[in-house]
């Protein structure tokens, strides 16, 4: 399985390119991983994210599948962040079930919004609401929201402050028919989270109570 899992990292070939020495190895991955990482790979998105696939984690589960992505205005990165897609056929305790997705998401702030006490609680609600305005049955959520500041010192010392926000995150989508969770939604949903943390206006008519982090001024180049 540890063969399986290697060439499923592998952002730059991944199942559909294995080598004919990796032919065993990808027939014993489990057909659920299959169908829920082909629906990643075929997902529409907002066309302002930029996602591609990279190497995912080698030891968090026997299957794994990993995507970043960069919400991208011009020729600059607004925000960014990683979803990995892991699979234990055997279930896990913890997750209570066999899928888990995690996730990394930051942007860079405005000095006043950095300040702001309920800015946490405001990000960690975001998440969950990404999921529930798409009607995701989810569980065992947990994760963290961090604000950080940097201050630059001699040589640097011309440099303003900045102050950064990080959701680190991790649900179990619920399983649907074939034990495969809906996938495609629940990246939609993750992209929609990138696209508030970034400052974007809403997707569309319907998501005009959606409250966004106002723009940052002088986003960081590619």
């Amino acid at each position: 399985m540890a063969a399986a899992q290697g060439r499923l990292s592998d952002g730059t070939g991944g199942m559909d390119d294995a080598k004919e020495g990796d032919r065993d190895a990808m027939d014993a991955v489990p057909l659920p991983f299959r169908a829920a990482v082909d629906a990643l790979r075929t997902a529409r998105l907002r066309p302002q994210i930029e996602i591609e696939p990279t190497r995912a984690p080698q030891r968090l589960a026997p299957f794994a599948y990993a995507l970043e992505a960069a919400v991208v205005d011009g020729e600059e990165d607004l925000a960014d962040g990683r979803l990995v897609l892991l699979h234990d056929p055997a279930g896990h305790d913890a997750w209570q079930g066999s899928f888990r997705l995690v996730t990394l998401v930051r942007a860079e702030l405005e000095p006043e919004m950095a300040a702001d006490p309920l800015l946490p609680d405001v990000c960690w609600s975001w998440l969950t609401g990404a999921l529930q305005a798409r009607g995701l049955s989810y569980g065992e959520a947990s994760g963290t929201v961090t604000r950080a500041s940097s201050h630059y010192f001699g040589g640097m010392s011309e440099r303003p402050a900045a102050s950064q926000i990080e959701i680190r995150a991790s649900w179990t989508p619920r399983e649907g028919l074939g034990g495969v969770p809906d996938t495609a939604s629940h990246l939609a949903s993750w992209c929609d989270l990138l696209a508030q943390i970034a400052g974007l206006p809403p997707a569309g008519p319907g998501d005009a109570s959606v409250v966004t982090l106002p723009q940052r001024r002088g986003p960081q180049s590619r």
